[in-house]
């Protein structure tokens, strides 16, 4: 499992697996948010069996899908909501991780400036500067 740690109660990784949640709420993670459509690609675990294997694990479980680039308002705010609802860290994946520190960058839970955003997705292995100008500030 590669978790990026992009903040104390932060952190984003590619693809998970079923297997993966036990592992999570071991680390003191106490929500998941999937970014990825079910059946997105061959072989991808579909969101019914993750939700179950989080829950089973003690873990909430959002699921959240963008695709094609599209980050629409609707998305973004439910991601903020689930972050600043959430009562300890929270870990989003997707298939690679940027979907979801993108989600993460534009939701800005933490009312963070751009360039802080920026730059904790860059420290996490995120280049973001390409919706830099959807940042404001």
């Amino acid at each position: 499992m590669d978790i990026r740690q992009v903040e104390p109660g932060f952190a984003v990784a590619p693809q998970l697996q079923p297997g993966d949640m036990a592992e999570l709420a071991r680390k003191g993670f106490v929500a998941v948010i999937c970014n990825r459509p079910d059946g997105e690609d061959d072989g991808q675990p579909g969101v019914d069996a993750m939700r179950a294997a989080a829950e089973s694990a003690g873990l909430a479980f959002h699921h959240i899908p963008v695709s094609g680039g599209q980050f629409p308002d609707a998305a973004i705010d439910a991601f903020r909501s689930v972050r600043q609802a959430a009562d300890g860290p929270v870990m989003a994946y997707c298939r690679t991780g940027t979907r979801s520190i993108t989600l993460e960058t534009l939701a800005n839970p933490e009312g963070r400036s751009a360039s802080d955003r920026l730059g904790l997705a860059s420290a996490a292995g995120y280049d973001l500067s390409t919706i830099a100008g959807r940042l404001g500030d």
